[in-house]
């Protein structure tokens, strides 16, 4: 560290950014209702104005903000402008189904921004309530998202049950803060790996309070047996809220617990030996529960909760390969963050494509969609590959080198469960895909043939969600073909939590 600061001008991007969710809510009061479409394109160029100043402002800084709460630095950064792209392509995707099926498109573009910042928030912070406020900030936004259909009962119901276990799982989590104060008076993640290196006996109440922390965090990623939650969430909020459910309120909890586990448990080494265990087996329950169970899915999103469910077992599995030895694992869980929110990312915006144009949510209603729209069958295709991780794909390339990171660090029974794992995945991936390439079209609700009913098959999609999936798509294959530049930038990202 260049040494304590409390300089303000290094957060200027955060403030920029709840500037613009305000601003954006202020111009939605004077818009007249046939140009509320405008505010997406507003969201969209300040969060790019916002990438630009961040990379140019905090490139190479490496400071710590109010003795130690909140990093600036390379791993922060990294997260800080990916979650911002993120939100520009999930504004991108999002945008034909506000307009058409959504009211109060400006609260619904600023709740958005304001959950950005949440996420940026929580990869730059080091201690525990810091992040517990930041990770409040997003939950907050995504409670209200997933009610945001209020004329749905789906929605109602789902973000009924998203706020009660988010409150609890929030209420757990707060608790083991306070205990691990009682037990350790330290907050701050550096200081909690110096209090559990220097304890000759570690007392029950640390014992607890880490494993509540653990607790709180693993139901923010839907990780088993804390995932009960996600699949009628998912099922119930709006397309577009479920897309951002499963790639960026995951994203940044992952990147929290990211930093969490580097600075406050992995220095303690042989007290992190002991929760490597817990967090392995956590993540071979999740691998297994999660792409098992999406085996007997007829739902789209719910074949996509269990889905994601499985992928947050890959990663946990990464996180608790992380040690003092080597940043392989680090570089490999952001890596697969990276990657996987791409690659879900353009089967999401597939996905809602069809929805925007049929209503439809079911797998057997994909049936025909290669012979109407060849184009969005060719980006789901890729999308559900790259997710089991087949070759030249970015699912292959983030795959191997995670499960080579864990396999490395001694867990070579958890990486080969892993692989066992994504050969399950792919059996309904396929599925999916017989659907949208074998199977014929279904008839539609009137009884008549499916492309009567929904003209709109006949047309391609909007301009926003084709720049969507032609980008994906293209960032797929890069990925999977030369990700070496990323790789780099990953790997300084990673160095900068790693001790």
């Amino acid at each position: 560290m260049n040494g304590l600061t409390d300089n303000l001008g290094l957060l200027t991007p955060e403030f920029a950014l709840a500037g613009l969710a305000f601003l954006v809510f202020v111009v939605d009061l004077f818009l007249p209702e046939g140009r509320k479409g405008y505010l997406a394109w507003l969201s969209i160029a300040g969060l790019l104005a916002l990438i630009v100043l961040s990379l140019v402002m905090l490139w190479d800084e490496q400071e710590s903000l109010y003795n130690g709460l909140l990093a600036v630095d390379a791993f922060s950064l990294f997260f800080k402008v990916f979650f911002m792209g993120m939100g520009v392509f999930i504004i991108l995707s999002s945008m034909d189904f506000v307009e058409n099926r959504l009211q109060h498109q400006g609260e619904f573009y600023g709740l958005l921004l304001f959950s950005i910042l949440g996420m940026n928030l929580m990869a730059q912070s080091r201690e525990l309530l810091t992040a517990y406020i930041a990770l409040e900030l997003l939950s907050f936004s995504l409670y209200v998202l997933a009610a945001y259909a209020k004329d749905s009962a789906k929605s109602n119901e789902s973000a009924l049950k998203y706020i009660i276990v988010g409150a609890v799982s929030s209420a757990i989590l707060l608790y083991g803060v306070s205990m691990v104060y009682g037990t350790l008076g330290v907050t701050k993640f550096d200081d909690i790996a110096v209090g559990l290196a220097a304890a000759a006996e570690v007392s029950p109440a640390l014992w607890v309070g880490v494993g509540l922390i653990l607790v709180g965090l693993m139901f923010k990623v839907s990780v088993v047996p804390f995932h009960m939650w996600a699949p009628d969430v998912y099922e119930g909020a709006p397309y577009p809220v479920t897309a951002y459910l499963a790639i960026g309120s995951k994203a940044a909890a992952f990147a929290l617990v990211l930093r969490l586990v580097a600075e406050g448990f992995v220095p303690a080494a042989d007290r992190w030996e002991q929760w490597q265990l817990v967090l392995a087996a956590l993540a071979a329950v999740s691998m297994l529960v999660g792409n098992l169970v999406a085996l007997a899915q007829q739902n789209l999103k719910r074949l996509m909760a269990y889905s994601s469910i499985g992928h947050a077992g890959f990663i946990l599995a990464g996180i608790a390969a992380l040690s003092t030895n080597s940043d392989l694992a680090a570089t490999g869980v952001m890596f697969y963050l990276v990657g996987y929110s791409i690659t879900n990312l353009v089967v999401f915006a597939a996905i809602i494509s069809f929805f925007n144009m049929t209503g439809k949510e079911m797998i057997a209603d994909l049936g025909g969609l290669a012979d109407h729209q060849p184009f969005l069958a060719a980006a789901l295709a890729m999308g559900l590959f790259s997710l089991a991780g087949l070759p030249i794909f970015a699912g292959f390339i983030m795959k191997f080198y995670l499960f080579t990171a864990v396999a490395a660090e001694g867990f070579l029974w958890l990486a080969a469960l892993a692989v066992f794992s994504s050969l399950i995945s792919l059996y309904y991936y396929l599925q999916v895909l017989r659907h949208v390439y074998i199977e014929p079209a279904l008839e539609g609700d009137g009884g008549g043939d499916l492309l009567e009913e929904y003209p709109a098959l006949t047309r391609r999609p909007s301009l926003t969600l084709l720049t969507v999936l032609g980008s994906g798509m293209a960032a797929i294959l890069w990925l999977g073909v030369y990700p070496r530049p990323l790789i780099e930038a990953i790997e300084a990202a990673s160095r900068a939590v790693m001790p």
